[in-house]
């Protein structure tokens, strides 16, 4: 697909690195088929000064462009310090992501960001990591992980709990397997509805809490998935004495603008298109599962 539609106004309108409305066009490098409706696309900035500018932070989000048919919030998965290559997860459930879906390596994506606030991790650095996710919400934190592992010995033990419906909807099983064998390291896995395929714990991620050792002084909960997760979990993580300003969730909503406008994103007093994905919990606690919040 031809990208002199978009790059000519970088041309006529001068520096637009800054400019949130800009659409970059990208190329995809490689389709990596993660499940049936499920791929992830290695994209690569088209302009050399761009990808050469572009940084994020583990956590944040683009929106992604397909042309003439429209753009949609996806998470950066890849590493923070490999920005030349920009990798995203994308399921296909609506209108631009089955479009999306169709595309092949060497064809043209836009992308726009990124935008959003990412993982503490700084914050996170000397002290144990406890990592909550449910189905497809591992991919927001995929970024972080690999970005703790390039820095092992800056952080403390590393618990990786992912819970799934069933076995099909595991992602990255090549990178659990991975992060399993790392040093001080634990990763549990679990599913509601197991076949007989399934080796590891049967039912729901909370269950999993149960199973492994918290020093709550010392530890910090980075936790992504559905909101019923975090509102039934967290409480759980509080009575074993993990205080809720050292819980991080990354909350999903329908994102159109990145920048606050447009107000589809709004959770009470806050955009989390600008204001998070990832917020510390006891700031969003009382908006979680309020309908219209």
């Amino acid at each position: 697909m031809s990208t002199e539609s978009i790059l000519p106004y970088e041309e006529v309108h001068g520096d637009q690195r800054n400019n949130p409305y800009v659409i970059h066009p990208a190329t995809i490098v490689e389709k990596i088929r993660e499940a049936e409706d499920i791929n992830t696309y290695r994209l690569q900035l088209v302009d050399e000064g761009t990808r050469r500018r572009f940084r994020f932070k583990a956590g944040q989000f683009n929106m992604v462009y397909l042309f003439g048919v429209g753009e949609v919030a996806i998470s950066i998965v890849s590493d923070p310090d490999e920005p030349q290559i920009l990798d995203h997860t994308i399921r296909t459930v609506g209108r631009v992501t089955k479009a999306v879906a169709d595309l092949q390596p060497g064809e043209t994506l836009g992308i726009r960001g990124p935008f959003g606030k990412g993982w503490p991790l700084e914050e996170a650095k000397g002290r144990n990591v406890v990592i909550v996710t449910g189905g497809l919400g591992c991919a927001p934190v995929v970024g972080a992980i690999e970005y703790i592992f390039r820095r092992r010995a800056q952080y403390g033990s590393i618990k990786i709990l992912h819970g799934v419906k069933t076995p099909h909807d595991l992602l990255y099983r090549e990178r659990f397997d991975h992060w399993r064998h790392a040093p001080d390291t634990e990763v549990l896995l679990t599913s509601d509805q197991p076949d007989k395929t399934w080796s590891y714990h049967i039912g729901v991620v909370t269950e999993l809490f149960e199973g492994v050792t918290i020093d709550p002084a010392k530890s910090i909960v980075l936790m992504c998935g559905p909101e019923i997760m975090m509102r039934l979990g967290v409480p759980i993580l509080m009575r074993r004495g993990i205080p809720a300003t050292a819980v991080y969730v990354s909350l999903e909503r329908h994102m159109e603008c990145g920048i606050g406008l447009c107000g589809h994103c709004q959770m009470g007093p806050y955009f989390l298109c600008k204001d998070g994905p990832v917020m510390r919990y006891d700031r969003v606690k009382q908006w979680l599962g309020r309908t219209g919040a």
